[in-house]
């Protein structure tokens, strides 16, 4: 939570994107342990390329293993792809890596302002480039692969001032990615559930099932952070408490920060008060030191808010698959153990699956005409993934 010191272009090379394709295979399997990569669809989305088409590919974004399997996805629609990608990413990789970054086609984006470098870039790409650009309108890796979260307007007021200037079609490209293991992470997954009960002095509930100690751990943090911030605990199911106090928070913060009732989704809110709190560092003396810590305080409690998000409380009720148990232990490694990256306990197959294109028209209204567009992808991609799901 900081202002991007640079802005980074892309510089796209497919004889680079070639050549690391080795390396690239090695890595998804040493990182992230995934075995298997199925595409599906590659073909429609050659087709638009070949066509003439712009193109913009909207998939869901749940794990960190995702660049690895859109790469894939793109080795087999026989073209390199661009990524927009937060900037953090960039500045984490040493000069050596923000090299390979950019000519695998990534750029960077700072998603708490409004970036546009990276917009103007974003609608030249969809407008002229052979290459499609690929977009995560999540936003964030929320760890929930059955369900996809709000997305973002960015992509979709994209895909419509590309429409406007470009001279050929533009499309947009519903992409769903599931992840399944192919071997049982039950004892992984049991062996992390005691570690975090000893971090909050429990005795591990061996002879409980794993889904039920899961939600008592979910149940206890919650306590703590309901009495920490209302004086008090709540009651009710899961998804009810989360939902009241991250929005207690947000209005608490909303109202220290001047910023008026709280409009819009979650994500919203906490993109609108980063930004300001962001906004308000910047201009800060480097003598005040007080007010500079009060500021990062409150991006703490920011955090803190999408934190809660991640956690749909009913997520796990609703099915408690061994995916759902892992995507929650993930979380609550980071979170609570202080993981920079959740530990991958099994080797993983994902399906990444091309939907049927939206061709985007020139919009009079385009405020509108992106709302509606933004609403019709994500219910693209939640369908793909239920059917998956089924399937």
């Amino acid at each position: 939570m900081a202002p991007p010191p640079r802005w980074w272009g892309p510089r796209l090379k497919p004889w680079f994107v070639r050549l690391m394709r080795p390396y690239r295979i090695q890595r998804q399997r040493r990182e992230q342990r995934l075995a298997e990569i199925v595409v599906q669809g590659a073909e429609n989305v050659r087709k638009l390329i070949d066509e003439g088409m712009g193109v913009l590919i909207t998939p869901n974004h749940a794990t960190h293993a995702d660049a690895f399997s859109m790469y894939a996805a793109a080795d087999k629609v026989g073209t390199p792809f661009h990524f927009l990608s937060t900037w953090h990413v960039f500045d984490n990789s040493g000069f050596c890596g923000q090299k390979a970054l950019q000519w695998h086609g990534c750029f960077s984006i700072d998603r708490e302002g409004a970036d546009m470098q990276a917009f103007r870039t974003s609608v030249g790409i969809v407008a002229e480039s052979r290459h499609p650009l690929v977009i995560f309108p999540e936003g964030e890796v929320y760890h929930l692969n059955d369900r996809v979260t709000p997305f973002r307007e960015g992509p979709a007021v994209i895909a419509f001032s590309a429409a406007k200037r470009a001279k050929r079609p533009i499309v947009c490209v519903p992409c769903a990615m599931k992840y399944r293991y192919l071997q049982d992470p039950m004892p992984a997954l049991t062996a992390v559930m005691n570690e975090l009960e000893h971090a909050i002095f429990w005795r591990p509930k061996q002879d409980v099932p794993l889904p039920d100690r899961i939600s008592a751990f979910a149940d206890a943090l919650l306590t703590l952070k309901e009495k920490e911030w209302l004086g008090t605990w709540g009651s009710g199911p899961l998804n009810e408490r989360i939902h009241h106090l991250a929005h207690h928070v947000l209005h608490r913060l909303e109202e220290k920060r001047a910023i008026g009732p709280g409009m819009g989704t979650i994500p919203q809110r906490v993109k609108e008060l980063r930004s300001k709190l962001l906004q308000q560092l910047q201009e800060l003396d480097e003598a005040d030191a007080d007010t500079r810590q009060a500021i990062h305080d409150d991006l703490d409690d920011v955090f803190f808010v999408v934190q809660l998000f991640s956690y749909p409380g009913d997520y796990l009720e609703e099915y408690p698959s061994i995916e759902r148990m892992a995507e929650t232990l993930d979380k609550f490694e980071e979170d609570v153990l202080g993981k920079y990256s959740a530990t991958i306990r099994g080797s993983r197959t994902v399906t990444v699956r091309f939907g049927e294109p939206i061709r985007v028209e020139v919009a009079h209204d385009r405020r509108t005409a992106a709302a509606a567009l933004t609403r019709d992808l994500e219910q693209r991609v939640q369908d793909m993934l239920d059917a998956m799901s089924g399937e």
